[in-house]
């Protein structure tokens, strides 16, 4: 229906049903009617065309949550919190017993300190795992100090990484390579390098023709600049994966 019919305003029989409102010259008390009327209509009306707020709070703020486990969650490479500092699991064992419960003797390394220690925890045993960052980066250069420079992918900051948290994967690192860095309350405690990678064999000794004898093996040098142990058929200017975490051959690869 047409509500503008006889000088109506829309809507407004729903406020008010005073025949005031249907005069061809509203009196002075039907205006102040009307009026009333816009006034308890467009409030109300905005309520239900006013776009709902949202929490600002980021979602990955989560992933930044300790996170309780216990002794049947261990695994290596799980970083943990011990005592306000961030150890990383490197092996483990179960003992089980013939009378009470069984025991795990866990191996950790402390991230902060680069100390290694080794207890015995009790079946069941509480942890909490440590609030980790990781931002991928690109190493750029080393300083005259040995210390290694990186620049975060995401922001394109320079960060500097101390030499001693670099030392067992400095033969592993390459002018442009891309690695993890691993963040503990802001500071980068840890350099991941990729694993498995492929790197040229530029130095080893010449394969000895007749030399059949299975699991030989000889020292070999990477274009990295790392060396490791090849089967004997590895020659000089062929390709090979590594797992660069074991620092173990994998397999050669066709180029």
């Amino acid at each position: 229906k047409n509500h503008t019919r006889n000088n109506v305003p829309p809507y407004s029989h729903i406020f008010t049903h005073s025949s005031t409102i249907t005069r061809s010259h509203p009196s002075h008390s039907s205006l102040q009617t009307m009026k009333l009327a816009s006034f308890i209509f467009f409030p109300l009306a905005s309520a239900f065309i006013t776009p709902p707020t949202f929490s600002t709070t980021r979602q990955n703020d989560h992933a930044l949550s300790m996170v309780a486990v216990d002794t049947s969650d261990i695994k290596n490479g799980l970083t943990l919190e011990i005592e306000g500092e961030p150890f990383k699991v490197l092996s483990f064992s179960v003992m089980k017993q013939a009378r009470g419960a069984a025991k795990m003797t866990i191996k950790m390394k402390n991230l902060m300190r680069g100390t290694t220690l080794e207890n015995t925890y009790r079946s069941g045993e509480k942890f909490e795992t440590a609030m980790i960052e990781k931002a991928n980066a690109q190493f750029t250069y080393p300083d005259e100090n040995g210390n290694y420079f990186f620049m975060d992918m995401e922001t394109f900051e320079e960060v500097m990484v101390d030499a001693k948290l670099v030392e067992d994967r400095a033969d592993w690192i390459g002018e442009g390579m891309e690695v993890s860095l691993i963040k503990f309350k802001g500071n980068v405690i840890e350099v991941v390098v990729p694993s498995p990678m492929v790197f040229e064999v530029v130095e080893t000794e010449p394969n000895m023709k007749g030399n059949t004898a299975q699991g030989y093996t000889k020292p070999a040098v990477l274009s990295c600049g790392a060396t490791i142990s090849v089967p004997g058929f590895i020659e000089t200017g062929q390709m090979v994966k590594v797992d660069t975490e074991k620092k173990e051959y994998l397999e050669r690869v066709n180029s």
